[in-house]
């Protein structure tokens, strides 16, 4: 169809952001918006904190259980987090996340 993007995980760029966490993008739009899949390795932390901004971050947790520094979000989550809000992602078990940022 006319104007449908299509991207395999697989075969999206993997660049490493932290210590056992990796980016794969999947798309960008004109005005910023962003689809990527973050993957977490066992015991894995984001160094510092990961503040929303300029807009919200909207996460699936595809696998495994994410942590977001306060609580636990088992496979089947998803979490809205507003734009100026924070959190430092980590997990125990490992896990993949689909994280789409609306306003980039």
């Amino acid at each position: 169809m006319a104007g449908y993007v299509w991207s395999a995980v697989t075969q999206a760029p993997t660049r490493e952001l932290f210590p056992g966490i990796r980016l794969r993008p999947l798309w960008s739009g004109a005005n910023g918006a962003q689809a990527q899949v973050v993957e977490l390795d066992p015991g894995s932390c984001w160094e510092g904190v990961d503040v929303h901004a300029p807009g919200p971050e909207e996460v699936f947790v595809v696998s495994g259980v994410f942590n977001d520094g306060e609580r636990d979000y088992p496979a089947g989550s998803f979490i809205h987090a507003p734009a100026g809000s924070w959190h430092v992602p980590q997990t125990r078990t490992g896990c993949t996340l689909f994280v789409f940022y609306p306003e980039g």
